[in-house]
């Protein structure tokens, strides 16, 4: 199984971006998926999730009604799409995935794709 993040960047504060991760190996709609972020000096903390039950979603505080995270079954595709973005959303962005149900621990996810670069500055 391998997982690749990609679009990443530099944006300016108020800007969008829109994260892909992609799947070999398994079906993302038959697993929950994580975001993740590490913003330079700081630990890995979770950004947003994906239920495998239902597709139900939830993100953290900091980032909810700015984030959103789906699936596309037919591309086997999840996305970050991340809107009035923040300097302190600045950090190193991973998808996971894993045959757990749904959790904002990174510890129980099985898969995790090499992190792209996200840098809000102006």
């Amino acid at each position: 199984v391998q997982l690749q993040a990609s679009g990443g960047g530099l944006v300016q504060p108020g800007g969008s971006l829109r994260l892909s991760c992609t799947a070999s190996g398994l079906r993302f709609e038959y697993y929950a998926i994580g975001w993740f972020r590490q913003a330079p000096g700081k630990e890995r903390e979770w950004v947003s999730c994906m239920s495998r039950a239902d597709g139900s979603t939830y993100s953290a505080d900091s980032v909810k009604s700015r984030f959103t995270i789906s699936r596309d079954n037919a591309e086997n595709t999840v996305y970050l799409q991340m809107n009035s973005l923040k300097p302190e959303d600045t950090a190193v962005y991973y998808c996971a995935t894993g045959s757990l149900m749904l959790s904002l621990l990174e510890g129980e996810y099985d898969y995790w794709g090499q992190g792209t670069l996200v840098t809000v500055s102006s």
